[in-house]
């Protein structure tokens, strides 16, 4: 009797969600590497998928394995292929962890890989675009971990000074007025593993454009579990949703032993109906590739 082929490598999940893309790989237990290409982002690198390798800016949630396992290959693949030293952005109680294991790496390649660590305290940011901000906030999993958000800054004209002659304004502002303040636009939030809590109703999370969160259970009774593992049910997140704002929300770290059809059925069961209709999951191929070729015959391009 023959011998079975190993199992095929599945593909990245993908989501247009204008005017970003959101692609990768989330499993719970095995590994996350999500992107948003538009922002030069990578949230964790679990796996180190090729299209991870084009991302500026690798934003850590946590140690656990499933979340940092390809990093060292992805500092290495970007030097390799000349893209430039990896920026690893992280909690930085975890930065001399990310030096340590780096340096295991470089020990056993005999050959150093430059890479930048930039740490970030709760609140943090950097800038990764001209105005585009990530910025990291403490969440409660069973190690030191980050969610994140991208927001965007914008600068606009105090009201009382709206309808006055350029003339005026450039005297104004000559003589030291601040004639403008600063507006934040939460574009992309990314929650992490993580229990729910106070940090899940943050202004630049429940009002970011595209929420990425993690609900790793969906069985009824399982709820127990979830606390123990210290993450997300779909009951946390059927109460969660309530204060969400988003124009759409996805969802990864969904286990393998969860199928997919019941994941989704399960989502419209509890989530409120206007929060379903708008809510993804990464890895539902089928339906997510359904989803975009209806995107790709409304906008008249061929599939």
């Amino acid at each position: 009797m023959l011998p079975k082929p190993p199992p095929r490598e599945g593909s990245l999940g993908f989501l247009y969600l204008p005017p970003y893309r959101v692609q990768g790989i989330s499993v719970a237990g095995e590994a996350t590497s999500v992107m948003v290409p538009e922002l030069d982002v990578v949230f964790d690198v679990g796996t180190c998928p090729r299209a991870a390798l084009a991302m500026k800016y690798c934003a850590i949630t946590h140690g656990h394995m499933d979340h940092i396992g390809g990093l060292a290959y992805y500092c290495s693949q970007r030097r390799f292929q000349g893209m430039g030293d990896a920026n690893i952005v992280c909690d930085a109680r975890i930065e001399p962890d990310i030096h340590g294991m780096m340096r295991g790496f470089q020990a056993l390649e005999r050959q150093k890989t430059p890479y930048n660590v930039i740490p970030l305290e709760p609140g943090g940011e950097i800038e990764i675009k001209n105005n585009y901000y990530l910025r990291g906030f403490e969440t409660e999993h069973t190690s030191p971990s980050f969610g994140w958000t991208i927001v965007e800054k914008r600068s606009k004209l105090r009201e009382e000074y709206h309808g006055l002659p350029q003339e005026k304004l450039t005297e104004l502002k000559e003589r030291g007025v601040e004639i403008t303040k600063w507006l934040e636009i939460p574009l992309v939030a990314f929650t992490g593993d993580t229990l729910p809590g106070p940090h899940l109703i943050r202004d630049d999370v429940r009002k970011a454009h595209i929420v990425i969160a993690e609900c790793t259970f969906f069985d009824h009774g399982h709820q127990k579990r979830a606390k123990v593992g210290q993450h997300i049910h779909i009951d946390d997140l059927a109460e969660w949703s309530k204060f969400l704002e988003a124009e759409h929300l996805v969802i990864v770290h969904v286990s393998r032993r969860t199928n997919m059809n019941d994941a989704r059925r399960r989502l419209f069961e509890v989530l409120p109906e206007e929060i379903a209709q708008k809510t993804h999951l990464l890895m539902d191929f089928k339906t997510n590739r359904e989803r975009y070729e209806r995107q790709l015959e409304e906008s008249g391009a061929q599939v």
